[in-house]
């Protein structure tokens, strides 16, 4: 089945870098393009914006270490089932520069965008490294090949923050009060979705849009 043969599945998720289940929420929602001309309307979101940009303790942001724990010893059980393995989940950082980063990918089209989305990811979530160290983010640009300018205009051009504001207050007016938040329809799902939930929903929301379809007047 080509792309053009799928149902058109359009996605809306509020996601963070620095989220480790929204990595995992992306890589599940990944699978439905079996089935599903998948259009994802990544809305970037500061989870932790209070966080230094030279990282800190998890416990900083409000956990107590046996809730950390705990949160770990099921990050991992979740992940084993996706075939990934954590590895830097010792200490958080600012996100903010990858967002921006992410939201300027957008603009050199769908590979490019994917390419810094599973790096930003995978750096941080599976190797540990600092987010907000601005000489990893311009390495990662020039290890995929993007226009060496990329780094620079996602942080220097307001158009970028202000995404980010939309996507706040969009998040606000939305109720979201998780990450991962998918929006298949108008309402939300929160948080960590198993791959038969996700799948559920896209079924909806298919039969919800046929059904509006059936009902418009002549």
């Amino acid at each position: 089945m080509t792309a053009n043969d799928k149902p058109v599945l359009r996605v809306t998720v509020f996601s963070d870098y620095i989220c480790p289940f929204c990595y995992l929420g992306w890589l599940r929602l990944e699978k439905l393009r079996g089935d599903y001309d998948l259009r994802i309307n990544w809305c970037m979101t500061e989870i932790h914006a209070d966080n230094p940009p030279e990282g800190c303790p998890p416990t900083d942001t409000g956990y107590t270490p046996a809730q950390w724990g705990r949160m770990v010893t099921d990050l991992d059980v979740f992940a084993a089932e996706d075939g990934v393995r954590f590895g830097g989940l010792d200490y958080t950082t600012n996100s903010h520069r990858a967002l921006l980063l992410a939201e300027a990918a957008k603009e050199e089209g769908s590979e490019a965008f994917y390419a810094v989305h599973r790096r930003l990811f995978e750096m941080y979530l599976c190797e540990g490294r600092n987010l907000a160290d601005k000489q990893l983010l311009r390495e990662l640009v020039g290890s995929l090949g993007l226009n060496p300018s990329l780094p620079d205009r996602a942080w220097n051009e307001p158009r970028y923050e202000r995404k980010l504001q939309e996507y706040a207050l969009a998040a606000r007016e939305l109720g979201v009060s998780a990450t991962p938040t998918f929006f298949f329809g108008p309402q939300p799902l929160l948080g960590l979705q198993t791959l038969d939930t996700l799948r559920l929903a896209a079924r909806a929301s298919l039969v919800a849009a046929t059904t509006e379809s059936l009902d418009t007047p002549p």
